[in-house]
């Protein structure tokens, strides 16, 4: 009698599809506990480093230098307190030690090199990794009446040989700050051996090294020639360095300890929050005269005679939307890299002296602004970073009062942005923006608070984001079919060796577009369209569908595919959270408080 093979194969696929939901179930549990063994590590690694004990140690003013250190703070600064961390990390400097300094943007990190350079004899060198923050910085020192010189390729040779005869015979006037690109440090040999020359006397006191997290590739604007900076522990071993950056997780903290060889050095940190700002993330609209309408409105009403920055994500951005604000009455002017040093110099003092309400810039602009009345800084595209993100909105408020931070979202800009990083460490950072624009329940300040590996209780907002402000009602949307459908679109896709732009694969969803890559069995979602891409948006997040790129010789294409880590299997269940208001027709939903059934089978992603 023949076997029964379809029976068996039947059953045989059974058992596949079993063992196949086991093993998603097993990666799914593997990938939360190596989450938490890294979590675990980081901690461990750092806590020598977090030492409460020193904070006690380096907090108070029962050093020799503390009253000198309170006479600049009045007579030099026109100050009269420090600012939290400060006086820490100035004693701590002043004692000698290595010291990582972590405080948000605003938060007056420059005095704590500035001030320690002008306590006893010699120079600090200060490494800073643009020219026009350096000019900046001199700026503001020439205000204060304090000597602060540069050197670069474009100093002249006057100059250049006064600072050569300070360093190698010390002789007058004393530069108490010299500022230096990363570039020029790691090229220029010359300057090199006057530098060595200057420690040989006893002249060189300490290094201060600004946004120090560009040393380390896991920081979200790795620069190469940072890494020169690994060489001058070994090359001035008693020189107490100290680093600074507003934007540094404990992972890039380990980096760059060890990049520069100053492991289990000093860590002060303030807290990220900056409670005067409000975040928000708000739906970009499809339609670009709609996305005008919007900035307009808010920047003559919400925003009328205040000041503010809006982040375009490329220079051909920064120059359309300045001209279409521009023709609707909106002071408003371009800042990027390719304008003419004049005009961008004269839009920049426009800015300040608020004859222009605003500048539409790229990303560059605002490093070193001391600008304290900025009221609002608003994302025309995502952030590629949560760094970005933070360090562009801290641009804002800094002279403590009120101030409004807003991201104007739209999932096609994620296609864009993915288009242009160039490593997995970026496409890691930019999907951490991804999540952040569309969790629309957790406190936006708890999110930032999570990525900077910093505690947070969200009722400290003081609904000053606005999750917490509106509150939304969450119901979980069942879009496991939504999910099928959607890897049904792609398998045929592939067959025809076609790919999948979001667009192509909304529009085969829909039904329109091309007719070969719609499938008969996929019905066609009864949402509105902007809904559907917030269903891929989630999939894309959980890791059910991945974007991959495509290069030609003019053009970086980003597409859709189906996710690798994940098993779709029969018993699979994708739930994704929405306010209740969202209305999403066709999919089951299910309140907070309701009680799952077949929870023992149920995969809940949320």
């Amino acid at each position: 009698m023949p076997k029964d093979l379809s029976g068996e194969i039947t059953q045989l696929d059974n058992e596949i599809k079993t063992i196949e939901s086991e093993i998603s179930k097993l990666q799914q549990k593997a990938s939360k506990l190596k989450k938490k063994k890294l979590e675990l590590e980081k901690e461990f690694n750092l806590n020598r480093s977090f030492d409460k004990k020193s904070e006690d140690l380096y907090s108070g003013t029962q050093f020799p230098w503390s009253t000198r250190v309170q006479t600049l703070l009045e007579e030099k600064f026109k100050l009269t307190t420090f600012r939290p961390t400060q006086l820490l990390a100035i004693n701590a400097t002043l004692s000698k030690k290595d010291l990582l300094l972590l405080m948000p943007t605003g938060g007056g990190k420059s005095l704590c090199y500035q001030l320690p350079a002008l306590v006893g004899n010699g120079m600090t060198l200060v490494v800073s990794p643009l020219l026009s923050l350096i000019e900046d910085q001199q700026i503001s020192l020439n205000k204060l009446g304090i000597v602060g010189r540069s050197i670069n390729s474009s100093t002249s040779k006057e100059d250049k040989k006064q600072i050569y005869e300070y360093m190698s015979k010390g002789t007058k006037p004393a530069i108490k700050l010299l500022y230096v690109t990363p570039e020029w440090l790691s090229k220029s040999k010359i300057f090199k051996s006057y530098l060595q020359k200057c420690h040989a006397l006893g002249n060189l006191n300490k290094i201060a090294i600004d946004e120090v997290h560009c040393c380390s590739q896991w920081g979200h604007d790795f620069r190469p020639d940072y890494q020169f900076l690994s060489l001058l522990k070994d090359m001035f071993f008693d020189v107490p360095i100290i680093g600074l950056t507003a934007t540094a997780t404990l992972s890039v903290l380990l980096d760059v300890q060890n990049m520069l060889n100053i492991k289990g050095c000093l860590i002060f940190r303030s807290s990220f929050n900056r409670p005067n700002l409000f975040y928000k993330v708000v739906p970009k609209p499809t339609q670009n005269e709609d996305c005008l309408n919007y900035l307009e409105n808010i920047l003559k009403k919400d925003f009328r005679n205040q000041s503010g920055i809006i982040y375009a994500l490329s220079i051909k951005d920064t120059e359309e939307l300045s001209q279409a604000l521009r023709n609707r009455g909106i002071r408003i002017r371009p800042y990027h890299a390719n304008l003419d040093a004049n005009l961008r110099s004269s839009v920049h003092g426009k800015w300040l002296n608020n004859e222009y309400q605003a500048v539409v810039a790229t990303v560059a602009f605002g490093m070193g602004i001391d600008k304290p009345d900025v009221r609002f800084v608003i994302h025309h595209s995502m952030p590629k970073s949560m760094e970005s993100l933070y360090q562009e909105s801290g641009r804002a408020g800094r002279d403590g009062k009120p101030a409004t931070c807003i991201v104007m979202y739209r999932f096609s800009d994620y296609f864009r942005s993915s288009a242009m990083v160039n490593s997995k460490t970026e496409e890691t950072k930019l999907h951490s923006v991804l999540e952040y624009c569309l969790d629309s329940t957790t406190c936006r300040r708890k999110l930032l608070a999570l990525h900077f590996d910093e505690k947070w209780e969200s009722d400290v907002c003081n609904k000053m984001c606005n999750n917490c402000k509106d509150h939304p009602e969450i119901v979980y949307y069942n879009i496991t079919s939504a999910c099928k459908y959607i890897y049904s679109i792609i398998e045929k896709a592939e067959k025809q060796d076609v790919h999948l732009t979001l667009l192509k694969l909304l529009d085969a969803w829909f039904k329109t577009g091309d007719k070969n890559l719609r499938v008969e069995n996929v019905k066609q979602p009864n949402v509105e369209r902007h809904h559907a891409e917030i269903i891929i948006a989630y999939l894309l997040m959980k890791g059910f569908l991945i974007d991959y790129k495509s290069y030609t010789a003019y053009a970086t294409n980003c597409y859709i595919q189906k996710g690798r880590g994940r098993c779709l299997t029969d018993d699979t269940v994708i739930e994704m959270p929405l306010p209740v208001d969202m209305k999403m027709r066709g999919f089951a939903k299910r309140s907070v408080s309701d009680v799952a059934d077949s929870e023992a089978k149920r995969i809940k992603i949320d």
